[in-house]
């Protein structure tokens, strides 16, 4: 099974919330139900989440393939999304990037090879005033992101992620 019984319980309470003819609405939720459970959303999870919501398998792929809080390759354990929007480029995005890149010897769209990193660039988080931001697997804000705060952030997803 690709999907947990949790997860399609996940989903229908999410389906409950829209009327039966708009099921559609719920692609979103689904697919971060979907994404929870398997890190990734590969051809086969996006074909199930759209046989159970009722919509074409290309129209979740394209909302899949949209937005980047959705993995559409395997990831880390840990995927890092670096604000690089002009506020947080202005206000030491850049700077923070660079340093992160080095300390993790990755580029952008890489996965490191312990399996533990992948770092990609995001979109604006919505916290440009506490730029430079960072997120951590769509779910935890860093926000002010120093040199040290990066340091403390890599030693302690190390640290997890043993």
């Amino acid at each position: 099974m690709v999907l947990s019984e949790q997860a399609f319980k996940k989903i229908d309470r999410e389906l409950a919330k829209f009327p039966a003819d708009q099921r559609q609405s719920a692609v979103m939720a689904a697919l971060a139900i979907a994404q929870d459970e398997t890190s990734w959303l590969s051809p086969e999870v996006m074909q199930v989440v759209a046989d159970y919501i009722g919509m074409p398998a290309v129209a979740v792929q394209e909302v899949a393939t949209f937005y980047n809080m959705y993995n559409t390759k395997p990831v880390g354990k840990y995927k890092i999304s670096v604000c690089t929007n002009l506020p947080c480029a202005l206000s030491g995005g850049e700077r923070a990037a660079h340093h992160l890149r080095t300390k993790l010897g990755l580029a952008y769209k890489e996965t490191s090879a312990d399996g533990l990193f992948t770092l990609v660039e995001g979109e604006c988080m919505g916290a440009c005033g506490d730029a430079p931001v960072m997120l951590v697997n769509n779910k935890r804000m860093c926000s002010l992101m120093s040199h040290d705060k990066i340091d403390a952030l890599v030693t302690e997803l190390k640290e997890a992620g043993k």
